[in-house]
């Protein structure tokens, strides 16, 4: 279970008494009196661990918001001081709410920032919930955010705030892509006994329900464990009943294990969709040949027609600029981890008071911003404090003697422009 850490509301604190009879000295310290103060915020996500992937761009777009912001931001007529504290959650849950309630209470962040898949983004939320403090977070579903923190529909919450794509977005994209392909409509279901595995196979809010809707037999045998060594019941399961297609939600080395046994048994589908484990070039290339054909739903491309409110980069700008420093492949985390800072810049400079966190979370609400991933706006949400970004799926295809990860069905972002065509594995 996450741990909870509560401190009195900085608020509560200085409109009480006895902040009201505080000596002159401990008043003039503020920074309501500092030449320059400094809005201080807050960053966690999986930097070691099994989500490590997710969190490989960190110090290049922390690096790149940092120049961005240099010359401070502007609010109310005066020139604010940025200052971003990175913490790493280490792909733990426990580990990321102790973490955020260091930044909150040891650091004592204004805003807290926080990203990739639910084992990070929940956690900071409600850390940053419970002791009033405005959150704005992303790489996760909504529905594993909201109602993996208990979110109640038409009451949300009060201080943190989402935006990403829903399963309803990862579903329709899947279809899309599955559509085109001819084949069986048996799919083959590999969902972990985790927040994001639970959410993905839920009965009524996950795949069942809309895939069967659509025709398809989907065949779950059941939630595994996560780093599980043994899949060989599920890969009979998906032989028994003929699945040609093979989706689900995996961490990398889950998917590896998998998908060596399924060589080794004798399991050969047409079809291979997983979120998550799938999206990383870095986990394609240690697959070798097996690696191509697999495909993913794409969050953030280069190919995305968007760019930053911050530096005015485009995707491809942003995606080129990673791979010349780092001599790596872009990743889709990226493009997310720039536009959370793009959203606190905008939410800063129109707060009316930067010393009062509800004039932040009200500012947060009122957002309706142009950003690397496309529109920010939680007016626009399907549900309180979620704002949803377009979604569509590619495949890892050989290109040259590189993978490269094609869109290839964009049906729900047509602005989003096609690559390739799907190719059926083997």
């Amino acid at each position: 279970m996450t741990k909870i850490f509560k401190r009195p509301s900085r608020r509560s604190f200085l409109t009480g008494a006895t902040a009201a009879l505080a000596a002159p000295a401990l008043l003039s310290a503020t920074r309501a009196y500092a030449a320059t103060p400094t809005l201080r915020i807050g960053h966690v996500s999986p930097r070691t661990g099994p989500l490590a992937g997710f969190a490989e761009a960190d110090d290049y777009v922390i690096s790149g918001i940092e120049k961005a912001l240099a010359g401070g931001l502007q609010n109310n007529g005066k020139s604010w001081n940025v200052e971003i504290i990175s913490k790493d959650s280490q792909s733990n849950p426990n580990r990321a709410a102790e973490v955020a309630a260091d930044l909150i209470l040891g650091d004592e962040v204004d805003i807290i920032v926080a990203a990739s898949t639910p084992d990070t983004v929940n956690p900071v939320a409600d850390q940053a919930e419970i002791n009033e403090v405005p959150c704005i977070t992303t790489d996760c579903p909504w529905q594993p955010y909201f109602f993996g923190r208990n979110g109640v529909p038409g009451e949300g919450f009060a201080s943190t705030y989402h935006f990403f794509w829903g399963l309803e977005d990862v579903i329709g994209s899947f279809l899309d892509m599955w559509g085109q392909s001819g084949v069986a409509k048996s799919v083959g279901g590999l969902f972990p006994n985790d927040a994001d595995g639970n959410a993905w196979g839920h009965p009524e809010l996950g795949l069942p329900k809309p895939l069967a809707e659509a025709g398809y037999n989907l065949v779950d045998p059941g939630r595994y464990q996560p780093l599980s060594d043994d899949f060989s019941n599920y890969i009979a399961a998906f032989k028994e009943s003929g699945c040609e297609i093979v989706t689900g939600n995996m961490i990398a080395p889950d998917f590896a294990t998998f998908w060596a046994q399924a060589a080794q048994q004798g399991f050969n589908p047409k079809i291979v969709t997983i979120g998550k484990a799938l999206l990383f070039p870095s986990v394609i290339a240690s697959l070798g040949e097996r690696g191509d054909g697999l495909s993913s739903e794409v969050w953030w491309s280069p190919n995305h027609p968007f760019s930053s409110s911050l530096s005015s980069a485009s995707s491809k700008e942003l995606a080129e600029g990673y791979s010349a420093a780092s001599g790596r492949p872009w990743t889709q985390p990226i493009g997310f981890k720039h536009a959370l800072f793009e959203v606190v810049a905008d939410v800063a400079k129109r707060a009316e008071d930067l010393e009062d966190p509800e004039a932040i979370v009200a500012a947060i609400n009122g957002t309706n911003l142009d950003t690397i991933v496309g529109n920010v706006n939680w007016a626009n949400g399907p549900i309180n404090n979620v704002s949803k970004t377009p979604l569509v799926a590619g495949q890892w295809q050989k290109d040259g003697d590189a993978m490269d990860l094609k869109i290839v069905a964009n049906s729900a972002a047509p602005n989003i422009p096609l690559t390739g065509e799907l190719n059926l594995l083997g």
